[in-house]
């Protein structure tokens, strides 16, 4: 894997925001960087889609452990969303899509950092905006992207028609036979990222063949008198594809209802097992030593005076401390934490030219689908952590 320095594209400010990539700068500089990209082998490529691959079903493996040895609070999962959790898996609901992030420097294994498998960003970025900037920079060159082909894929697979159909199918959330004539899309309003990562994955479900509808999280209501969840129309919401954690639904005005199943979400309720960084000591204890996992636990103890802090429930890098000879050298603020930590063991990332990446290997259907690469001068990747485009000669 190497890294090369590049000359952006003649306007590319405006290419990229005619793509949906209206957040591609931020006060302190670009946020999407076309001054460099990265050169990956195919067999890189090889290696990264197969740890994506294990690591999917570990979690799997690791989800299942969770729900048999009733682990909830190893994961900080409140009580009144174990039950809604144990009926979404039971019936295996659909789920869309999620985001390995793997510390990889092309010779050692790719080992898992965390899994994002909730309401995972930088979508529009990986999918979209790299493949555009590949086909005009380097036309010959591949990448490892099929992101927005499986993406439609998967919507055809939910609707139950391989060429997709303007009145969608479901399952009904218990098993029954539903007939859905919108699927809603929803997220917080006057968030620019989370808003055109919606928009585009409305699109990529339109493009599917179903029809879809937007609603704010803010403006779902609950309709007392049809007990039923209802959008600024009346109309019922009985499908909706959520870019908002499941930890943050229960504790809304709401969110007592959710308990009864009334909508069928993507993602859906078991993805709270799967999104939780402490599902990373489950795993390093059902599977130690796996060449993809880095050594991890529910205390520092075990790795001495060297390893990483991370909040169970997290987000973009908030709130992780880096100790090195017991000392935090590194150090994140945020609001997360009140759910307990885990401690992992400190991953080798790359140091290249001073940068160091993130190795973002998306899963859409349960496969692995591409990759997205953000970097940054510091060892803790956050929210303004640059995101670099990638490209492999075939």
């Amino acid at each position: 894997m190497r890294r090369h320095s590049c000359t952006p594209r003649a306007g590319w400010q405006a290419k990229v925001e005619a793509i949906g990539l209206t957040y591609h700068s931020h006060e302190h500089g670009p946020y999407w960087d076309e001054s460099a990209c990265y050169e990956l082998t195919a067999a890189e490529v090889n290696r990264l889609e197969q740890a994506a691959h294990t690591l999917h079903r570990l979690c799997l493996g690791a989800a299942e452990a969770v729900i048999k040895n009733h682990w909830w609070p190893r994961l900080g999962i409140p009580p009144a969303a174990v039950p809604a959790i144990l009926r979404s898996w039971e019936r295996d609901d659909f789920s869309l899509y999620g985001r390995f992030d793997l510390a990889f420097d092309g010779h050692a294994e790719p080992k898992l950092l965390e899994y994002n498998a909730d309401t995972p960003t930088a979508l529009v970025e990986a999918a979209v905006a790299q493949w555009f900037w590949l086909r005009e920079t380097r036309p010959t060159a591949d990448q490892f992207n099929s992101i927005h082909e499986r993406l439609i894929a998967a919507w055809r697979r939910l609707a139950g028609s391989a060429q997709g159909c303007a009145l969608a199918h479901f399952s009904g959330p218990h098993g029954q036979e539903a007939r859905a004539t919108t699927l809603h899309f929803s997220s917080v309003k006057e968030h620019a990222e989370d808003a055109q990562t919606v928009r585009y994955l409305r699109d990529t479900c339109e493009q599917a063949g179903v029809s879809t509808r937007e609603v704010f999280i803010e403006d779902i209501g609950w309709s007392r008198g049809r007990n039923v969840f209802v959008d600024l129309t009346g109309e019922r919401i009985t499908h909706c594809f959520k870019l908002y954690p499941w930890e943050w639904l229960w504790p809304e005005e709401f969110g007592p209802h959710l308990a009864g199943d009334p909508v069928q979400f993507v993602e859906p309720a078991w993805k709270m097992l799967l999104s939780n960084k402490g599902l990373l000591p489950v795993l390093w204890e059902l599977f130690p030593g796996h060449p993809n996992l880095l050594p991890a636990y529910d205390t520092a103890a075990p790795l001495g005076a060297r390893y990483i802090r991370k909040p169970r429930l997290g987000r973009e890098g908030a709130n992780v401390t880096w100790v090195e000879a017991g000392v935090a050298v590194e150090e994140t603020v945020g609001g997360y934490g009140e759910e307990g930590f885990v401690y992992q063991a400190l991953a080798e990332l790359p140091d290249l030219g001073g940068h160091h990446p993130v190795c973002g290997v998306w899963i859409v259907d349960h496969e692995p689908a591409g990759l997205g690469i953000r970097e940054d001068t510091c060892r803790i990747t956050g929210n303004l952590s640059r995101f670099v485009p990638h490209f492999f000669l075939p």
